[in-house]
């Protein structure tokens, strides 16, 4: 993994678990100057967590850095591993919820939000909720859960691309299955039993087609890691949870809603070659959105990992440290 353009590794100086309703609890933590300028990191996924090296896209000295585990994943508990989770209280909605409920717990009156693939998605709605709440956006490899992105991923599209990847994303579902726009409504059916023997199988395949295609160059250590069956249950189930109902938005509601967002200084960062979420989103949010800083990294994917992408990112975060706001 490539970090040599982010800040050196630290350790959190506060930690805790959040209860947020509906018999979840959030893992939080927090590092960095404890009087800093506050920012909050979204994940992506939905369902993948937080990991130590994320705290690293923030100068320590300047900012008061938090991660969360979003509910389900990462420490956070329930986990969505263990097939007897119910989902039901998982959604855009709750996790945009769960943000402002988090911020008032830490004491935050503002603070810069930060996210990338899904967590692009989940800053947006969560901006457009709460615009008093935030300073600043730093956005990474555009999502928004229209219905085109999600078909050219899990549909097919892609494939294009990647048919060999392809052909492991397919294996779990039997022919007959694989109907034009089904697939992902047959993964569903397999992730949703609570037999190991029926949701494994389809999570790990879910999981390693994504991690498979995320970088330009293929990380072998990343794509191991997916093959895990607890995480991959989790970050599978999740995902599809969410994109068989739409992430309980109306279409295109993110880039519709921009309006509402205009004013807050932001940096949008994308990876030209970045085929888990192409840059067309992200040309259609920077239409929309032209006050906003649109950076394209020519030689790099999605990955927040990426050189290029990392740092483009950092240098967004070292700009706003300059900014007051709290």
């Amino acid at each position: 993994m490539e970090t040599d353009a982010l800040y050196p590794p630290i350790e959190p100086h506060d930690s805790g678990e959040l209860e947020v309703g509906d018999g979840h609890r959030l893992y939080w933590e927090v590092s960095g100057n404890p009087d800093g300028k506050p920012v909050v990191f979204l994940h992506g996924g939905p369902g993948a967590g937080t990991a130590p090296w994320q705290r690293r896209f923030f100068d320590p000295e300047r900012y008061r850095i938090v991660l969360f585990d979003q509910r389900a994943c990462g420490r956070s508990t329930p986990h969505a591993g263990d097939p007897e989770t119910d989902l039901s209280a998982v959604t855009t909605q709750h996790l945009v919820a769960d943000i402002e409920t988090l911020r008032i717990h830490l004491g935050v009156d503002r603070w810069q939000v930060f996210g990338g693939s899904w967590g692009s998605a989940l800053a947006l709605a969560y901006a457009q909720a709460h615009p008093e709440a935030v300073t600043e956006l730093v956005l990474r490899g555009i999502f928004t859960l229209r219905r085109s992105e999600l078909d050219w991923f899990y549909e097919g599209g892609a494939a294009a691309l990647f048919p060999d990847l392809w052909e492991g994303f397919l294996a779990p579902i039997p022919v007959e299955e694989r109907t034009p726009g089904g697939l992902i409504q047959a993964y569903h059916r397999r992730l949703v039993d609570p037999d190991p023997a029926v949701h494994v199988p389809p999570a790990v395949a879910w999981t390693i087609w994504e991690s498979s295609t995320i970088t330009l160059r293929p990380d072998a250590e990343k794509i191991a890691e997916a093959a895990e069956p607890r995480e991959a249950t989790a970050f599978a189930r999740i995902e599809n949870h969410f994109f068989v109902n739409g992430g309980w938005m109306e279409e295109g509601q993110l880039i519709a809603h921009v309006d509402r967002i205009r004013h807050i200084p932001a940096v949008i960062v994308q990876g030209r070659y970045d085929a888990c979420t192409p840059m067309a989103t992200a040309w259609d949010l920077h239409r929309a959105w032209p006050e906003a800083e649109f950076t394209v990294v020519d030689d790099a994917g999605h990955a927040a990992s990426e050189p290029g992408i990392a740092r483009a990112l950092r240098a967004a975060t070292d700009r706003f440290a300059e900014v007051s706001g709290s």
